[in-house]
Protein backbone atom coordinates (compact mmCIF):
# COMPACT_ATOMS: atom_id res chain seq x y z
CA UNK A 1 0.00 0.00 0.00
CA UNK A 2 1.64 3.53 -1.03
CA UNK A 3 0.71 6.23 0.81
CA UNK A 4 0.87 9.62 -1.13
CA UNK A 5 1.10 13.17 0.52
CA UNK A 6 -0.16 15.68 -2.08
CA UNK A 7 1.01 19.10 -1.05
CA UNK A 8 0.13 22.46 -2.85
CA UNK A 9 2.79 25.28 -3.33
CA UNK A 10 2.66 28.07 -1.42
CA UNK A 11 1.20 31.36 -1.79
CA UNK A 12 2.80 33.71 -4.76
CA UNK A 13 2.05 37.14 -5.75
CA UNK A 14 -0.19 36.03 -9.05
CA UNK A 15 -2.73 34.36 -6.49
CA UNK A 16 -2.57 37.19 -4.22
CA UNK A 17 -3.74 39.07 -7.44
CA UNK A 18 -6.26 36.50 -8.52
CA UNK A 19 -4.44 36.12 -11.49
CA UNK A 20 -4.51 33.05 -13.46
CA UNK A 21 -0.26 32.21 -13.63
CA UNK A 22 -0.65 28.89 -15.36
CA UNK A 23 2.48 28.15 -16.47
CA UNK A 24 3.80 31.66 -16.98
CA UNK A 25 8.15 31.63 -16.04
CA UNK A 26 8.91 33.37 -13.49
CA UNK A 27 6.29 33.46 -10.78
CA UNK A 28 8.17 32.69 -7.67
CA UNK A 29 6.93 32.12 -4.30
CA UNK A 30 6.70 35.28 -2.50
CA UNK A 31 7.68 35.99 1.04
CA UNK A 32 4.62 34.36 3.02
CA UNK A 33 5.13 31.71 0.33
CA UNK A 34 8.67 30.76 1.10
CA UNK A 35 6.99 30.63 5.36
CA UNK A 36 4.59 28.77 4.36
CA UNK A 37 7.19 26.37 2.37
CA UNK A 38 8.92 26.03 5.54
CA UNK A 39 6.69 25.35 7.49
CA UNK A 40 4.71 22.53 5.66
CA UNK A 41 8.80 20.91 5.81
CA UNK A 42 8.50 20.97 9.32
CA UNK A 43 5.25 19.69 9.37
CA UNK A 44 6.45 16.53 7.42
CA UNK A 45 9.70 16.27 8.75
CA UNK A 46 9.62 13.45 11.47
CA UNK A 47 7.84 11.50 8.21
CA UNK A 48 9.72 8.79 6.84
CA UNK A 49 8.99 10.18 3.27
CA UNK A 50 11.18 7.96 0.44
CA UNK A 51 10.77 10.05 -2.70
CA UNK A 52 9.61 13.97 -3.29
CA UNK A 53 7.91 14.41 -6.74
CA UNK A 54 6.78 17.56 -8.09
CA UNK A 55 5.10 19.65 -10.77
CA UNK A 56 8.14 21.51 -12.78
CA UNK A 57 6.55 24.83 -12.44
CA UNK A 58 8.49 27.19 -10.25
CA UNK A 59 6.66 27.32 -7.04
CA UNK A 60 5.85 24.25 -7.05
CA UNK A 61 9.86 23.08 -7.09
CA UNK A 62 10.49 25.56 -4.57
CA UNK A 63 8.27 24.30 -2.51
CA UNK A 64 9.36 20.67 -2.77
CA UNK A 65 12.32 22.27 -2.49
CA UNK A 66 12.51 23.19 1.14
CA UNK A 67 10.78 19.01 2.20
CA UNK A 68 13.40 17.59 0.13
CA UNK A 69 15.85 19.24 2.10
CA UNK A 70 14.64 18.42 5.03
CA UNK A 71 15.07 14.73 3.92
CA UNK A 72 18.04 14.77 2.24
CA UNK A 73 16.40 13.67 -1.32
CA UNK A 74 16.57 15.18 -4.81
CA UNK A 75 13.04 16.16 -6.05
CA UNK A 76 11.62 14.22 -9.24
CA UNK A 77 9.82 15.78 -11.84
CA UNK A 78 6.57 14.91 -12.83
CA UNK A 79 4.86 16.71 -15.73
CA UNK A 80 1.73 14.92 -15.32
CA UNK A 81 0.71 16.80 -12.06
CA UNK A 82 2.01 20.19 -13.53
CA UNK A 83 -0.47 23.26 -13.65
CA UNK A 84 -3.79 23.17 -15.84
CA UNK A 85 -2.78 24.89 -19.28
CA UNK A 86 -5.17 27.76 -18.97
CA UNK A 87 -4.75 28.78 -22.85
CA UNK A 88 -5.78 31.80 -23.86
CA UNK A 89 -6.84 32.46 -20.52
CA UNK A 90 -3.28 32.30 -18.97
CA UNK A 91 -1.79 35.71 -16.89
CA UNK A 92 -5.42 36.79 -17.07
CA UNK A 93 -7.54 38.55 -14.07
CA UNK A 94 -10.22 36.18 -12.39
CA UNK A 95 -12.46 38.97 -12.32
CA UNK A 96 -12.40 39.51 -16.06
CA UNK A 97 -12.41 35.68 -16.96
CA UNK A 98 -16.00 35.70 -14.57
CA UNK A 99 -17.29 37.63 -17.22
CA UNK A 100 -17.24 35.56 -20.44
CA UNK A 101 -20.01 32.54 -21.09
CA UNK A 102 -17.22 29.75 -20.57
CA UNK A 103 -16.76 30.86 -16.48
CA UNK A 104 -20.23 29.01 -15.86
CA UNK A 105 -19.02 25.78 -17.16
CA UNK A 106 -15.97 26.01 -15.76
CA UNK A 107 -17.96 26.38 -12.53
CA UNK A 108 -20.68 24.13 -12.96
CA UNK A 109 -20.26 21.71 -15.88
CA UNK A 110 -16.17 21.09 -15.56
CA UNK A 111 -16.51 18.28 -17.35
CA UNK A 112 -17.54 19.41 -20.40
CA UNK A 113 -15.00 22.61 -20.06
CA UNK A 114 -11.92 23.28 -22.04
CA UNK A 115 -9.93 26.45 -21.83
CA UNK A 116 -9.44 28.06 -25.43
CA UNK A 117 -6.36 27.11 -26.73
CA UNK A 118 -5.47 25.15 -23.40
CA UNK A 119 -6.44 21.77 -21.90
CA UNK A 120 -10.02 20.12 -20.27
CA UNK A 121 -10.33 19.90 -16.87
CA UNK A 122 -11.19 15.77 -17.83
CA UNK A 123 -8.00 15.50 -19.41
CA UNK A 124 -6.49 17.14 -16.53
CA UNK A 125 -7.95 14.71 -14.07
CA UNK A 126 -6.86 11.76 -16.21
CA UNK A 127 -3.10 12.61 -16.85
CA UNK A 128 -2.62 13.09 -12.88
CA UNK A 129 -4.85 10.34 -11.60
CA UNK A 130 -2.71 8.13 -14.23
CA UNK A 131 0.53 9.29 -12.92
CA UNK A 132 -0.49 8.81 -8.80
CA UNK A 133 -1.26 5.38 -9.96
CA UNK A 134 1.89 4.44 -11.93
CA UNK A 135 3.82 6.12 -8.87
CA UNK A 136 1.85 4.02 -6.49
CA UNK A 137 2.69 0.94 -8.15
CA UNK A 138 6.44 1.97 -7.53
CA UNK A 139 6.62 3.15 -3.90
CA UNK A 140 4.48 0.57 -2.44
CA UNK A 141 4.86 0.35 0.63
CA UNK A 142 6.28 3.81 1.02
CA UNK A 143 5.51 6.73 1.80
CA UNK A 144 6.01 9.70 -0.64
CA UNK A 145 5.28 13.49 -1.45
CA UNK A 146 4.22 15.14 -4.60
CA UNK A 147 3.71 19.09 -5.05
CA UNK A 148 1.30 20.42 -7.39
CA UNK A 149 -1.51 22.64 -7.83
CA UNK A 150 -4.81 23.69 -6.35
CA UNK A 151 -6.82 22.49 -9.15
CA UNK A 152 -4.84 19.17 -9.92
CA UNK A 153 -5.28 18.16 -6.71
CA UNK A 154 -8.29 18.94 -5.86
CA UNK A 155 -9.00 16.55 -9.22
CA UNK A 156 -7.31 13.89 -8.07
CA UNK A 157 -9.03 14.18 -4.56
CA UNK A 158 -12.39 14.44 -6.02
CA UNK A 159 -11.67 10.74 -8.34
CA UNK A 160 -10.48 9.22 -5.28
CA UNK A 161 -13.49 10.46 -3.23
CA UNK A 162 -15.72 9.15 -5.71
CA UNK A 163 -17.12 12.92 -6.41
CA UNK A 164 -18.32 13.87 -9.42
CA UNK A 165 -15.72 16.03 -12.26
CA UNK A 166 -18.85 18.51 -11.99
CA UNK A 167 -18.48 18.64 -8.16
CA UNK A 168 -14.72 19.14 -8.16
CA UNK A 169 -15.31 23.11 -7.33
CA UNK A 170 -16.55 22.44 -3.74
CA UNK A 171 -13.51 21.22 -2.87
CA UNK A 172 -10.79 23.97 -1.22
CA UNK A 173 -7.24 23.02 -1.30
CA UNK A 174 -5.36 25.59 0.53
CA UNK A 175 -1.59 27.12 0.05
CA UNK A 176 0.88 24.08 1.59
CA UNK A 177 -1.60 22.09 2.61
CA UNK A 178 -1.78 18.46 3.07
CA UNK A 179 -3.84 15.60 1.67
CA UNK A 180 -3.23 11.93 2.18
CA UNK A 181 -4.22 8.71 0.18
CA UNK A 182 -3.33 5.33 0.30
CA UNK A 183 -3.72 3.21 -2.84
CA UNK A 184 -3.35 -0.52 -2.73
CA UNK A 185 -2.31 -2.91 -4.87
CA UNK A 186 -5.88 -4.51 -4.28
CA UNK A 187 -8.05 -1.50 -5.21
CA UNK A 188 -8.24 -0.14 -1.71
CA UNK A 189 -8.21 3.39 -1.76
CA UNK A 190 -8.56 5.34 1.86
CA UNK A 191 -8.55 9.57 2.29
CA UNK A 192 -6.89 9.97 5.25
CA UNK A 193 -6.62 13.91 5.45
CA UNK A 194 -7.55 16.56 3.15
CA UNK A 195 -6.47 20.39 3.20
CA UNK A 196 -4.90 20.01 6.23
CA UNK A 197 -2.59 22.98 6.47
CA UNK A 198 -2.13 23.21 10.49
CA UNK A 199 -4.25 24.10 13.58
CA UNK A 200 -8.45 24.41 12.76
CA UNK A 201 -9.11 28.10 13.06
CA UNK A 202 -12.75 29.22 13.38
CA UNK A 203 -15.04 30.63 10.33
CA UNK A 204 -14.82 35.08 10.08
CA UNK A 205 -18.48 35.64 11.56
CA UNK A 206 -20.99 36.99 8.49
CA UNK A 207 -23.13 38.69 10.42
CA UNK A 208 -22.58 41.75 12.48
CA UNK A 209 -22.86 42.95 15.84
CA UNK A 210 -25.94 44.41 16.74
CA UNK A 211 -25.28 48.56 17.82
CA UNK A 212 -25.42 49.01 21.66
CA UNK A 213 -29.18 51.02 21.11
CA UNK A 214 -30.74 48.03 19.27
CA UNK A 215 -28.84 45.36 21.94
CA UNK A 216 -30.06 47.18 25.20
CA UNK A 217 -33.77 47.39 23.03
CA UNK A 218 -33.49 43.86 22.61
CA UNK A 219 -32.72 43.25 25.97
CA UNK A 220 -35.76 45.25 27.33
CA UNK A 221 -38.02 43.42 25.04
CA UNK A 222 -36.27 39.76 26.32
CA UNK A 223 -37.08 40.50 29.93
CA UNK A 224 -40.41 41.98 29.38
CA UNK A 225 -41.45 38.80 27.25
CA UNK A 226 -40.12 36.84 30.48
CA UNK A 227 -42.14 38.76 32.94
CA UNK A 228 -45.43 38.45 31.21
CA UNK A 229 -44.62 34.69 30.49
CA UNK A 230 -43.94 34.48 34.32
CA UNK A 231 -47.16 36.08 35.21
CA UNK A 232 -49.29 34.33 33.04
CA UNK A 233 -47.97 31.18 34.58
CA UNK A 234 -48.59 32.28 37.80
CA UNK A 235 -52.59 33.39 36.79
CA UNK A 236 -52.84 29.50 36.05
CA UNK A 237 -51.79 27.72 38.90
CA UNK A 238 -54.09 29.98 40.64
CA UNK A 239 -56.87 28.95 38.50
CA UNK A 240 -55.90 25.31 38.00
CA UNK A 241 -53.46 24.17 40.43
CA UNK A 242 -51.78 20.89 39.15
CA UNK A 243 -52.79 17.71 40.93
CA UNK A 244 -49.81 16.57 43.34
CA UNK A 245 -48.37 13.18 43.77
CA UNK A 246 -50.07 11.34 46.67
CA UNK A 247 -47.95 11.41 50.02
CA UNK A 248 -46.92 7.83 51.63
CA UNK A 249 -49.68 8.32 53.77
CA UNK A 250 -52.19 8.97 51.35
CA UNK A 251 -51.10 5.79 49.56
Amino acid sequence: MATIILVRHGENDWSKQNKLAGHIPGVHLNETGHRQAQAVAQRLAALPIKAIYSSPVTRCMETAGYIADTHRLAVLHLNEVAEVQYGDWEGKKIKKLARKPLWRAVQFFPSRARFPAGEALREVQFRAVQALEEISHKHEKELIVVVSHADVIRLVMAHYLGTHIDLFQRIVISPTSVSILTLSEEGMVRVLRMNDDGPLHMPEPTDHKPKNKSAKKDKRNRSAQKAAKTKANAGSHDAAPMAMAPSDEEE
